[in-house]
């Protein structure tokens, strides 16, 4: 099912605090123009890569206009993570038939995370690298038909933390660093440092929401420069 770009957009407002900007995308639709910086970073990739990572881009630049600022463009590191403008962070994520992109003020956020995924379960052979002996056990306890939709929703959980915290870290870790619990009631999800990555210590515990509708799900966590400087002491 193709989801509504107006839903994913909703979708993805919906799992953050306000004063983000937040737009949406078809990641299989090429945008009419593209950014000559940005086009040299995918210039020699196949086609259906050149159309995500501009429709990324153009999600992007339509948040900062959202935001009340000029589009600018958002280059990568050797890391491939987005360099954002001076000012601004984000977060950009895609899935096979949506992308979205969120931008805010350096001055406020320290770390924007989103993931967006269909709603399909996650292959259950990829359950054992991606989810901790606790993530599993909760997993068991779930009606059988449930589990793949709820390791997947861990494995997006975890996608959106590495995203916020990475700006803070600067490290790659794997999925065993994180613990997540995931609270249905709510729609809300904690995830627990395993391992310290500094400058977050081990237990550190990041929070963020989630949403599932029209096909897909969708995560969101944000660091705000207060909790950062608190988290970095």
């Amino acid at each position: 099912m193709t989801p509504d770009i107006d839903l994913v957009t909703d979708l993805t407002r919906s799992v953050l605090p306000t004063g983000l900007a937040v737009a949406a995308r078809d990641p299989r639709i090429m945008p009419r123009a593209v950014n000559p910086f940005e086009d040299a970073l995918v210039r020699r990739a196949v086609p259906r890569r050149q159309a995500e990572f501009h429709a990324g881009r153009a999600a992007a630049h339509a948040a900062m206009l959202t935001l009340g600022v000029s589009p600018r463009p958002v280059l990568a590191g050797t890391d491939r993570a987005p360099l954002w403008p001076d000012g601004l962070t984000g977060s950009i994520s895609h899935s096979t038939t949506a992308c979205v992109a969120i931008i805010g003020l350096r001055a406020d956020w320290a770390g924007i995370g989103v993931d967006i995924e269909e709603d399909t379960p996650l292959c259950p052979d990829l359950v054992p690298e991606i989810c901790t002996a606790p993530e599993q056990h909760w997993l068991a306890g779930l009606p059988a038909t449930e589990r793949g939709l709820m390791a997947k929703l861990i494995f997006s959980a975890k996608e959106a933390t590495y995203k916020a915290q990475y700006p803070l870290s600067c490290a790659l870790f794997g999925f065993d660093a994180l613990c997540v619990k995931i609270d249905r009631v709510q729609a809300r999800f904690s995830a627990r440092f395993v391992y310290p990555q500094p400058p977050f210590a081990k237990e550190v515990v990041l929070t963020g929401s989630y949403a599932h509708a029209a096909g897909v799900l969708v995560t969101g966590v944000t660091l705000g420069q207060s909790e950062a400087k608190r988290i970095a002491g």
